[in-house]
This record gives structure tokens, sequence and C-alpha cells, in this order.
């Protein structure tokens, strides 16, 4: 597979692989933004309401 080459030990065992991001970057950022979503799954949402609230209180949004 051109772009992608693997890293191996002294035994010949594949240990690490190099990605050319020029070329596969944007599928690559696919896959860590599914995984990311993934692990935060069960966490709780925040309602819009506090979040804009606490972004006027740090000077960050304007009311």
């Amino acid at each position: 597979m051109t772009g992608i080459q693997y890293v191996t030990d002294d035994k010949g065992r594949k240990v690490a692989v190099q990605i050319d991001l020029d070329r596969y970057g944007a599928v690559l950022e696919d896959f860590w933004d599914g995984l990311v979503s993934e692990s935060r799954r069960k966490e709780k949402g925040v309602p819009l309401d506090k979040i804009k609230a606490d972004l006027i209180k740090r000077g960050r949004l304007r009311a």
C-alpha cells in the first residue's frame, strides 16, 4: 500500500507504522474523531445555556 510503511524490530516483527498524512490525513482524522466520540459516549452532556453563561462570564462571548 503506497504511503504506508511498517517499522520492524530486530526480529522483523512489525512494531509501528508510518502513514503519509498528505495522502491519508483526512481518513485518519475521521477515524480519530470516531474513537474520541466512542470514548465519550457515556459522558453526561452540558446544557447549551450553561455553556453560553460560562463563556459570557469569562468574556469570551457577548450577551
